[in-house]
């Protein structure tokens, strides 16, 4: 992965993608908001632990996902994915967000984009959600994660 600070140029969005991750970028905006729709229908109780504000948030962390599957398209390793997942993982344990809901996203994301796309070129796009899935998941297991606890083994951990 190109890193700015050591003066690699970053991923060339404009002329350097290749066939498939131009076309998922050019459908971004509609892949984001059917991979929402598709997080929605898995986990209805989504739409009722947030309001509208934190709905439109979760639809932009949806898209800059997506942009992140997009630029492990384009450099050909899940790299990218990975390093942003590692990186977004405090932001959403501070907003509060449980990662299983982000999890929840990156497989809605590999749902949404797995309609736009032929299975042949489905490999990177499966690679980088498996990538953010997994650093989601160590992540899960620290603490602040904010997920609902089992109450009887809370009980047990405090104690009681």
């Amino acid at each position: 992965m190109s890193h700015p600070s050591l003066g690699l140029p970053p991923v060339d969005r404009h002329g350097g993608l290749p066939p498939a991750a131009a076309r998922v970028d050019a459908a971004r905006e509609r892949l984001a908001t059917r991979a929402l729709e598709i997080a929605i229908d898995r986990d209805p109780t989504l739409r009722e632990r947030n309001d509208e504000i934190r709905m439109r948030q979760l639809l932009r962390d949806t898209t800059v996902l997506l942009d992140r599957v997009v630029d492990a398209m384009a450099e050909g390793t899940p790299d990218p994915a990975r390093v942003f997942a590692e990186a977004l993982a405090p932001m959403y344990r501070r907003r509060k967000v449980p990662l299983d809901d982000a999890i929840n996203l990156c497989q809605s994301i590999r749902e949404a984009i797995g309609a736009a796309l032929p299975v042949s070129e489905m490999a990177e796009v499966d690679a980088a959600t498996e990538a953010m899935i997994g650093a989601f998941k160590w992540h899960r297991r620290l603490a602040g994660d904010g997920r609902k606890r089992n109450r009887l083994l809370q009980a047990i951990y405090k104690g009681a």
